[in-house]
């Protein structure tokens, strides 16, 4: 059970997670029509709205604990392969993010380029699954 002082914590972490997928494909769209500055203040706010992300995340957890997940049937291997593969993932697109940022801003852009092709679909794919997750975890099958 979720402590009632925290129990807003996730609809605001899927919040800030569609708003970092939202974000990215902005930023994708306007580098696509060649609007750099755009592009850079698109991808600097997925930066910041995923950062807010995680320290809710954590925050959220270290408060609350574990949160179990109630679905039964086809619903447990999807839920858990969604999230093993969301979690790994998560945890390996913060170093990504940081290095094709920091390319990014300091204009070395064939280098940013060539790890931005990794680096956004993974990011895009960490932020979706984490509000399908929160949808199966807490909406779908609620712990009422």
């Amino acid at each position: 059970m979720i402590p009632e002082q925290y129990s807003y914590f996730p609809a605001l972490n899927a919040g800030l997670n569609g708003t970092s997928a939202v974000l990215l494909l902005t930023g994708r769209a306007l580098i696509a029509r060649g609007r750099v500055a755009a592009h850079r203040a698109c991808m600097i706010a997925a930066v910041v709205a995923s950062a807010l992300f995680l320290a809710c995340y954590l925050f959220f957890h270290f408060k609350a604990g574990n949160i179990l997940f109630l679905g039964r049937g086809w619903a447990r291997p999807v839920y858990f392969t969604i999230l093993i593969t969301h979690v790994s993932l998560a945890i390996v697109i913060v170093p990504l993010a940081i290095v094709t940022l920091n390319r990014g801003l300091r204009g070395r852009y064939d280098k940013h380029r060539a790890i931005a092709r990794w680096t956004w679909p993974l990011w895009m794919y960490v932020s979706v699954t984490g509000v399908i997750v929160y949808f199966m975890l807490y909406r779908w099958f609620p712990h009422s």
